[in-house]
C-alpha cells in the first residue's frame, strides 16, 4: 500500500479553492509523491527578502528568491548563483559581476543588471519610493561600505565601495539579498511582502496567515529542476503538537525539536533525524542604556548568577545536544578565542557584586522571553523560568513577559526591554557576522538595532572595523580574539549556549541537507520511496 493519503488529503483539501483564487484554470490532481509539507514553529513575518531578518521568513524566502551568489551545500564558501562570475579591482574597491543569461522572474520579466541595481538601490536609498514601510535592516548591518551600484550593460553589475570590506563577497550570499522582480514590486506596492516574485526553484501561490504558505515548482527554473511540485509551509507553534503531526504523517519535514524528544524520534522507524553542529548562540541581553544594566558590576553579577551548565543539562538532552557558551559566537567559527575564561556559576559572588553596585537587596526587572522555539532556544518559556529561579536566589525579582514574534523583534530593536532572551544563527560563517552585527556600537540605532544590549564599546568597535578592512584571515582572527576578551570583560550579555542543529523527516524523504547558516532550501528534496502501512 502506498503512503497513507488521509493526512495529505486533509492538508490538500483546500487547494482547489486556494488555487482558484490565483487562476481560473483547472489544475490536475496533486500527486502526493510530489508534495512536501514542512512543519515549522511560526509563520513568516514577511516574504520580501530585502526586509527580512529572521529565520521563520527566510525558510520560505530562500526557495523563492536567489542572490547573486549562494553558499555551497553544507559549507559557508560562496559559489555562483544569478551571477556566473565576478572580479575585484586591485584597490579592492570595485566588484564586477557577470549575470547568467536568459533567466526570468516568475512573472516572466527578464533578470538583468537594471533589475539587480533596482533591488539594491531600493535597500540602500532610505528615500526610495519602493521601500514602502520596510526597514531594510540587513543592508544597514552588512553593506555600509557600498557607495554605488552601476549597470553598465544588461549583463554586468558593478559595486563601488567607499572602503575595503573583507566581508562583502560572503554577505552577498545572505538570504535577504535575493533579487525580486522590479515589476512585481511596483505592481503590488506595500503589499509586495505577501506577493513575492523571484527567480528561484519555487513560485509563490498562496499565503493564509498562521495556516499555510503554498509554493509551486518553477517549470522554467534555470538550475537543476526541483523534484517536488508543491511545498507547503505549515506553522504549528507547539513543539509537541508539531511532533505528533509529524509522527502521524501530516508533516513530512519537522523543524523545532525539543531535545528531550530526540530519543523518541530516533526510535521511530518511520522517522529520520538529521543533525549538524550549530552555527548559533543563545544569549541573555542586558540593555546597557537602562538602569541598573549601565553598571558593569550588575552585568557581571548576572553572569555569575545563572547556572548555564544546569540549563544545558536540562534543556539540551543532558548536554548531548548543546554546550555552554562563553563567547558571543560558537567555537566552530574561525577566530574563536578559547583562552577566554567563563564567569563561573557563583551566587555568592553575584550577591557581592550587586552589593558593590548599590543593590544589596537586589532589584526588580522584566525578563523578556521569545514566543517561539528556535534552534538556540528550544523551550524558551521553560528556560526563562529556570533563569528566573536563578536570579531570585541572588535577590533579583524578575517578571517574565513576551509578545508576538514580529512585535518581540521590533521592540527589541527599539530598545524597550530591560533584559531579553535572544539568539543568532550565523549568516555566513564569518566572525564579523556575530561580533560586529550583534555587539558593535554602529548597530544600536533605535528601530533597527541588532545590538540588543546597546553595547557601545569604543575599543571593540575599533577592532571590529579594522578587521573588516583586512583580507588575511590569520590577521583578522587575531583582531576578533582581542575583541572577544574586551566583550567578556564588559559583559553586555550572559552568553548561554550553542545548540546542535536538528531537523527530522519521514523515512521516505531524501535529498534534504542541513546547512550551517540554517538555510531551508528544498530544491533537492524528494520522496525516495512511498511509506508503507502495516
Amino acid at each position: 500500500m502506498r503512503r497513507p493519503l488521509r493526512p495529505l488529503i486533509l492538508a490538500l483539501s483546500a487547494f482547489p479553492l486556494l488555487l482558484g483564487s490565483v487562476s481560473c484554470k483547472v489544475r490536475p490532481p496533486v500527486d502526493p509523491d510530489k508534495v512536501i509539507i514542512f512543519g515549522k514553529p511560526k509563520d513568516a513575518v514577511t516574504l520580501d527578502p530585502a526586509d527580512s531578518t529572521e529565520g521563520e521568513s527566510s525558510a520560505v524566502i530562500v526557495n523563492i528568491f536567489e542572490p547573486l551568489l549562494r553558499f555551497e551545500r553544507e559549507k559557508t564558501t560562496v559559489t555562483p548563483a544569478l551571477a556566473e562570475s565576478w572580479s575585484i579591482s586591485d584597490d579592492k574597491l570595485t566588484w564586477t559581476f557577470k549575470l547568467r543569461k536568459g533567466i526570468k522572474f516568475h512573472d516572466g520579466t527578464p533578470l538583468d543588471a537594471e533589475a539587480v541595481k533596482f533591488n539594491y538601490d531600493r535597500q540602500k536609498d532610505e528615500k526610495s519610493p519602493w521601500r514602502f514601510k520596510a526597514k531594510m535592516e540587513y543592508w544597514h548591518l552588512f553593506f555600509g561600505a557600498v557607495d554605488s551600484i552601476e549597470a553598465p550593460d544588461p549583463e554586468t553589475v558593478v559595486f563601488k565601495l567607499n572602503r575595503v570590506d573583507a566581508t562583502f563577497l560572503t554577505n552577498l550570499a545572505l538570504f535577504n539579498m535575493g533579487i525580486s522582480s522590479p515589476t512585481a514590486i511596483k505592481k503590488y506596492g506595500e503589499n509586495y511582502f505577501k506577493n513575492p516574485v523571484g527567480t528561484g526553484p519555487y513560485m509563490f501561490k498562496t499565503w493564509i496567515r498562521n495556516e499555510k504558505i503554498l509554493l509551486r515548482r518553477n517549470p522554467e527554473y534555470w538550475g537543476q529542476a526541483p523534484k517536488i511540485d508543491m511545498l507547503i509551509f505549515k506553522p504549528v507553534p507547539d513543539n509537541s503538537v508539531r511532533l505528533l503531526e509529524h509522527e502521524g504523517g501530516s508533516i513530512h519535514v519537522l523543524d523545532g525539536i525539543n531535545p528531550d524528544d530526540v530519543p523518541r524520534i530516533r526510535k521511530n522507524p518511520q522517522l529520520k533525524l538529521l543533525t549538524q553542529p550549530g552555527l548559533n548562540v543563545g544569549y541573555l541581553a542586558m540593555n546597557g542604556q537602562k538602569k541598573p544594566f549601565d553598571n558593569l558590576k550588575v552585568r557581571q553579577a548576572m553572569n555569575h548568577a545563572i547556572n548555564k551548565q544546569a540549563l544545558v543539562n536540562a534543556f539540551f538532552a543532558g548536554g548531548t545536544l548543546g554546550m555552554v557558551a562563553k563567547n558571543p559566537m560558537p567555537s566552530t567559527v574561525w577566530g574563536y578565542n578559547n583562552a577566554v575564561t567563563d564567569y563561573d556559576y557563583n551566587p555568592t559572588k553575584a550577591q557581592q557584586l550587586l552589593k558593590e553596585a548599590g543593590h544589596p537587596n537586589g532589584f526588580e526587572v522584566k525578563l523578556w522571553v521569545m514566543p517561539v522555539s528556535r534552534p538556540y532556544m528550544p523551550q524558551p518559556q521553560r528556560i526563562a523560568e529556570a533563569i528566573q529561579a536563578d536570579l531570585k536566589k541572588v535577590g533579583v525579582t524578575s517578571k517574565i513577559v513576551s509578545f508576538e514574534w514580529g512585535t518581540y523583534l521590533d521592540k527589541l530593536s527599539n530598545g524597550e526591554h530591560d533584559m531579553a532572551m535572544a539568539g543568532w544563527i550565523g549568516d555566513n560563517g564569518d566572525p564579523d557576522n556575530f561580533l560586529y552585527t550583534l555587539l558593535d556600537k554602529e548597530n544600536t540605532k533605535l528601530g533597527s538595532a541588532a545590538n540588543y544590549a546597546f553595547y557601545r564599546g569604543e575599543a571593540v568597535h575599533d577592532l571590529l572595523v579594522k578587521a573588516q578592512k583586512v583580507y588575511d584571515q590569520e590577521s583578522r582572527s587575531q583582531l576578533y580574539q582581542q575583541a572577544q576578551v574586551l566583550i567578556h570583560q564588559d559583559a553586555p550579555w550572559v552568553p548561554l549556549f550553542h545548540s546542535t542543529q536538528m531537523m527530522a523527516t519521514r523515512a521516505g524523504v531524501s535529498g534534504l541537507y542541513l546547512h550551517p547558516v540554517g538555510e531551508k532550501r528544498f530544491e533537492t528534496i524528494y520522496w525516495a520511496a512511498p511509506e508503507r502501512t502495516k
